[in-house]
């Protein structure tokens, strides 16, 4: 089949915020949205307990947020890209209120915004303190269904994108019920999301794993910044996989972060202790573990009794965990949170290098994060970039995407889950938080023998490798990316990290 033969139409291939949102932008244009599980399940965005970043409050900017960003992003920002998805970030909430969810408002009506670490406002919009992803995605899962140009098929796993003899995208493949389809459409949306299940330490879904960025990588599509993995500072340390999360508002509500004596470390690494860039807090966190002293939140004087009014995804996460929160501190530890990298995308989430694919929400890289992402910028990010894929494919005339049954799918490899796990505890070790070109190469020479292996491990390995081998080139730190050979080198070589015996010490040298 050939591009010119297809009847145009959309496929959407993700029901987080990012898939959701750009499918409603789209309407009345039919879509369908593929999706591996129920809407409302696997997806990152439910999870998201701080917020949308948005400069709508007194005495906030464009222009400050926009300053935030760079300076969290540590360099590599596309300006142009920070203002472009910072100035419409007040259109996209009033969609989202049109929507129906219900943001947080004071006895004026006015929208109630939060601070978080390394912004300079109260400027992120939440609901009921920590449960905006939940909320936002049950507000879009509701207007989809009302919504009839929108079909949603669940139950679907995408597993590869098909292309004509051109190169353009003519459709995917996806697995449902132990059978193959076939989904023809001239126009594929990815927005499958990040790749934070690549480590063994994560706060992401099961389904997170990077699916998106291997479709697009086998389909020629161009994949940038991949060593760029923002690790959340304050995931619950609890054995869970993945690790619940313990929101950034916590902090910006005046929580501490202290080691097991009681002490806190976070104000002699950075001016903003606490509320540092996350890459920085999360060095801290490692390092005090690494140490042996441990770390935690403390939140017992800043917000006490409130807790489970103020923070009620947090404290029942607590609790099923045996921890007090309101009387005792809470055990963290870095998680691997957000991918800063992804598929080159320009303004209109059009990918670099394949016709006819888009992509929008944490699996594209649109420029707007660098190395390090702002907190909340997130959600703003698949809000806006979703509104301008929506935009730019309202001049398709498209018509429903057709299918068919291409038979049985095969089976995975009988050892895919316990080598899906190998890697995931080889990326743990080798190319976490702190990275050095011995543990990197050691970890690329176990991974990139697997890249053709069938099933998700094989899909998976080319991911890591890929992130392995971008990691190796980047000799500096900046920003999510640490190396232990390469002392930090932006801004002025602000970090020291250190090996001292068995842990690690690091030391702030001079910077802001």
């Amino acid at each position: 089949m050939t591009r010119e033969t297809l009847m145009p139409s959309i496929l959407i291939i993700g029901g987080g915020l990012a898939g959701l949102f750009t499918a409603l932008k789209l309407a009345p244009l039919p879509c369908t949205v593929l999706t591996p599980v129920p809407l409302g399940q696997g997806a990152s965005s439910a999870w998201a307990q701080g917020g949308v970043a948005a400069a709508i409050g007194e005495g906030d900017s464009i222009d400050s947020h926009v300053q935030d960003t760079l300076v969290a992003g540590a360099g590599l920002c596309d300006e142009a890209m920070v203002r472009l998805m910072v100035s419409e970030a007040s259109e996209r909430i009033l969609d989202l209120l049109a929507f129906g969810v219900p943001f947080d408002r004071d006895l004026e009506g006015k929208l109630v915004q939060s601070r978080e670490a390394a912004h300079s406002h109260h400027r992120v919009v939440r609901v009921r303190g920590d449960m905006a992803g939940r909320k936002i995605m049950e507000a879009l899962i509701t207007a989809v269904r009302e919504t009839p140009s929108i079909r949603v098929i669940e139950g679907a796993e995408a597993t590869e994108l098909l292309t004509g003899t051109d190169g353009a995208i003519i459709g995917a493949r996806a697995v449902k019920d132990g059978r193959v389809l076939r989904l023809e459409a001239s126009h594929v949306v990815l927005a499958t999301g990040g790749a934070g299940q690549v480590f063994a330490v994560t706060t992401n879904p099961k389904e997170a794993w990077g699916s998106g960025l291997a479709m697009a990588y086998q389909a020629g599509a161009r994949l940038v910044n991949m060593e760029f993995v923002q690790f959340h500072p304050t995931a619950l340390d609890i054995g869970r996989d993945p690790a619940p999360l313990a929101t950034e508002a916590l902090r910006g509500e005046g929580a501490k972060l202290v080691d097991r004596h009681g002490e806190r470390f976070m104000p002699s690494l950075h001016r903003d202790a606490e509320l540092a860039p996350r890459d920085v807090v999360a060095r801290g966190v490692f390092a005090s573990i690494q140490a042996g002293n441990g770390a935690f939140l403390d939140c017992r004087e800043a917000i006490g009794a409130k807790f489970p009014e103020m923070f009620p995804t947090v404290h029942a996460a607590c609790i099923a965990a045996g921890i007090d929160p309101v009387n005792g501190l809470i055990p963290i530890a870095p998680a691997a949170h957000y991918h800063m990298g992804g598929i080159a995308v320009d303004a209109d989430g059009a990918a670099m290098g394949v016709k006819g694919l888009y992509a929008v929400g944490e699996v594209a890289h649109t420029g707007v994060h660098g190395a390090n992402r702002l907190a909340s910028n997130s959600l703003l990010e698949a809000v806006v970039f979703g509104a301008r894929v929506a935009e730019a494919l309202k001049g398709v005339e498209a018509g429903t995407v057709q299918m068919q049954d291409d038979g049985p799918a095969q089976p995975a490899p009988a050892d895919d889950a316990a080598f899906f796990q190998r890697i995931r505890h080889l990326m743990q070790a080798q190319c976490a938080v702190l990275r050095d070109a011995k543990g990197l190469q050691a970890a690329l020479g176990e991974i990139a023998p697997c890249r053709e292996r069938l099933g998700h491990a094989g899909a998976l390995a080319r991911i890591a490798s890929l992130m392995v081998e971008a990691a190796l080139s980047r000799e500096e730190s900046r920003g999510g990316h640490s190396r232990t050979d390469f002392l930090a080198s932006w801004p002025d070589k602000v970090w020291s990290i250190q090996q001292r015996g068995s842990g690690l010490r690091v030391e702030r040298l001079s910077g802001p």
